[in-house]
């Protein structure tokens, strides 16, 4: 099959697009999927660069689970798959073969009902993901999904939105509560704006120039500009009332002023850090405050779930921005670093392109 391969760490030539890649055979309690579209995620660009350091040095190159890496060489990234099972391993029902289904990328390493995040891997890192013509997955991660919206649109979901529900059930974002979001334009910063709404909440996004009508029209009660010269004031001057909540996915020159943002007793929840992991931290603003500071990565079953209902009841959108062909995939992964967009990227099999890829480019 084709496939695009991740060879080592390092820049985009360490992206192999292939011809020859074997086709996976569906295990015992798998399903084999005909990928008919696969999201892009910074997860993605992170592992490459091998960007994550290690608790003693920032600087180090490290994957996703640092020192204790489940990530090989060649591996298929891709976690946001969308497609169609076409063949089913030993104790899977025979009438699943032609379900169109999303994949829920976690790898939980938990039984089900337990919650816990401690031991979660993912598709696309701990075993292959959907940046391929086919992709093996257990057939629990695989739900039928019914929504009339396309195989694309389908794509934008799974990581960023389930990154963003985890985060606002970390931070206990409630109805009537004001939440700032920062990198709001982005994949999870877009859909943390979208899930604050589902839950009655009033999110503020925190943007560049030129993003921020497109905002407010998927829920954004207002927006500030993130290159002002006081974050503070400014928040203050837009945001009406106490900010209970920072989504944060930004960090960097930034994070103590957020900290300053927040209400006495205000709770903080990050999952990524794109303008800086390492940060300016006075203590005596965290705990003086008596803030809550919470790290958050990937999401529950249970959030999941809530997140295929929201999809099946309408309540969140797809924001696709435009799609690529998977053998364009240096030019999507350019695109993708570029930040010059609203919502999310996605690859689409060469063979499907006609069918899924090309009705769905932005213009």
């Amino acid at each position: 099959m084709k496939a695009v391969q991740l060879v080592g760490h390092g820049g985009l030539d360490q992206l192999v697009y292939r011809d020859d890649v074997p086709t996976p055979a569906p295990a015992a309690g798998e399903v084999l999927i005909d990928v008919h579209a696969c999201g892009m995620n910074n997860t993605d660009v992170w592992v490459r660069e091998g960007a994550y350091g290690s608790e003693t040095d920032a600087q180090e190159v490290s994957t996703w689970r640092r020192g204790r890496s489940t990530l090989e060489f060649p591996r298929i990234q891709g976690t946001d798959t969308v497609g169609v099972v076409v063949a089913v391993g030993e104790g899977v029902p025979a009438e699943r073969v032609g379900e169109r289904v999303m994949v829920d990328f976690s790898i939980y390493n938990r039984p089900e009902g337990d919650d816990s995040l401690a031991d979660i891997d993912y598709i696309g890192h701990g075993r292959d993901g959907g940046y391929a013509e086919y992709v093996a997955v257990p057939a629990e991660n695989a739900y039928e999904i019914t929504a009339d919206i396309t195989d694309a649109e389908l794509a934008t979901f799974c990581c960023a939105y389930l990154t963003a529900e985890q985060m606002l059930d970390r931070s206990r974002l409630a109805e009537g509560e004001r939440v700032l979001v920062t990198g709001a334009s982005g994949g999870v910063g877009s859909a943390i704006v979208q899930l604050a709404r589902v839950r009655g909440a009033i999110p503020y996004a925190v943007t560049s120039a030129g993003k921020e009508e497109a905002l407010r029209e998927i829920g954004a009660e207002d927006t500030i500009r993130r290159d002002v010269d006081d974050l503070v004031a400014e928040v203050e001057r837009v945001v009406d009332g106490p900010v209970d909540v920072v989504a944060d996915l930004v960090a960097g020159p930034m994070f103590n002023d957020l900290l300053r943002i927040l209400r006495p007793e205000g709770r903080y929840s990050t999952a990524g850090a794109i303008g800086g992991p390492v940060v300016d931290l006075d203590l005596r603003t965290m705990y003086l405050k008596q803030l809550e500071l919470h790290g958050s990565s990937q999401g529950t079953r249970t959030a999941f779930r809530r997140l295929v209902r929201y999809i099946s009841d309408g309540e969140i959108k797809p924001l696709l921005d435009r799609t690529f062909r998977l053998s364009d995939f240096h030019e999507a992964q350019r695109t993708f670093m570029s930040k010059t967009y609203i919502g999310k990227l996605v690859v689409v099999p060469d063979r499907h392109w006609d069918t899924v890829g090309a009705p769905h480019v932005a213009p």
